[in-house]
């Protein structure tokens, strides 16, 4: 394997010439620049990053701590962050919660991990650990940047969308399809982010006078497996005479819509005509179900991107552009159909987005 001195020979030019001229910092003319450059090409040098690292006095690895990476909402961010990163010669250290005792020591036990490889920063998307705590971890890793998470004191590295606001778009949707009689499904244990928007659509309903005709929540997390057992509880009542007491069911994500999806079809029930179900998050799988699933669809891939660049711009001066604004779009598939109030012309303000734009 060729060595910078090997470069620095063939090219006739000192070592300190040649790496000035392979990490672009320095002085150098344009006649050895281009010498060094030739001798690479013959050589086929790779700089060693233990080498750049030692010079630069970073190791060019970002840490991503995310609570878990089963499911579909991790797998998507994380390539994203990576592609990223990948883009710039920069690699990703990923952990999700881990060890013993509670959820939140768990997601403290992630982030410390990644503190102690001593990353250059961490991204992370967490909703267990309390804000007092990254506070903390701030003092230890100044380079902290959070994901669909608001601290106050860190505003400016805090990156999330206004759930509220599309709790409310969910709510708007269902009633625009004549739904007034409305089940949510959510759990007991779950992040801010959640609370946001099942308050959001709350909110949205009592602005029409109206409250949730029955809520459905789990005690465990938001799983394909918790959201089928649940969904257990809707063909009950389908078995018994008029205790169906609503037309349409929102769950706080993709993963408990599909799963009610498949349990409620398992046993006879038909979707939409017996209950239209709307979705949250905007999973790829959804477009694949049968039926297709209606979803509020949060931008969560492009919004970890974004918070991403403006980890590099801080831990490398990469001067990327970085966008924090993001809006919600619903997506009206097959899973919700007309209810029994629905008006007699559908509303032209009422905006929907199709596969296609997205």
């Amino acid at each position: 394997m060729a060595t910078i001195k090997d470069v620095a020979q063939l090219a006739q030019v000192g070592v300190g010439t040649a790496s000035r001229a392979i990490s672009g910092k320095g002085a150098i003319s344009a006649d050895a620049l281009a010498r060094v450059r030739e001798a690479v090409r013959a050589l086929d040098f790779q700089p060693s990053r233990t080498a750049r690292a030692l010079a630069s006095k970073s190791l060019g690895l970002v840490g991503v701590h995310v609570p878990t990476f089963e499911g579909t909402y991790f797998a998507p961010i994380l390539q994203a962050i990576e592609g990223e990163l990948r883009a710039r010669d920069l690699h990703m250290v990923a952990t999700s919660n881990f060890g013993q005792g509670s959820r939140h020591d768990k997601a403290l036990n992630g982030m410390r991990f990644l503190i102690e490889r001593e990353c250059d920063g961490i991204l992370a998307i967490d909703c267990y650990t309390r804000d007092a705590d990254l506070i903390a971890l701030r003092t230890q890793m100044p380079r902290l940047v959070l994901v669909n998470r608001g601290v106050p004191g860190m505003e400016g590295d805090c990156f999330s969308v206004d759930h509220d606001a599309a709790g409310r778009l969910a709510a708007r949707a269902l009633l625009a399809h004549g739904h007034r009689e409305v089940a949510l499904m959510h759990s007991l244990r779950h992040g801010p982010d959640v609370v946001a928007r099942m308050q959001g659509f709350r909110d949205e309903l009592a602005a029409h006078g109206l409250a949730p005709a029955r809520e459905f929540a789990l005690a465990g997390r938001l799983t394909f497996a918790s959201g089928w057992e649940q969904a257990g509880a809707i063909v009950e009542l389908a078995a018994q005479p008029r205790s169906l007491n609503f037309s349409a069911l929102f769950c706080a994500n993709d993963v408990l819509a599909m799963a009610t999806l498949s349990r409620l079809q398992s046993a006879g029930l038909r979707v939409p005509q017996d209950l239209s179900v709307l979705g949250y998050d905007g999973a790829e799988l959804g477009a694949y179900t049968s039926p297709t699933l209606s979803t509020v669809r949060i931008a969560s891939v492009e919004l970890a991107a974004q918070a991403c660049r403006h980890l590099m711009n801080q831990c490398y001066g990469a001067g990327l552009p970085v966008r924090r604004e993001f809006e919600s779009q619903l997506l009206m598939r097959q899973s919700v159909a007309m209810g029994p109030h629905a008006p007699k012309t559908f509303p032209k303000n009422h905006e929907v987005a199709s596969d296609a734009e997205l």
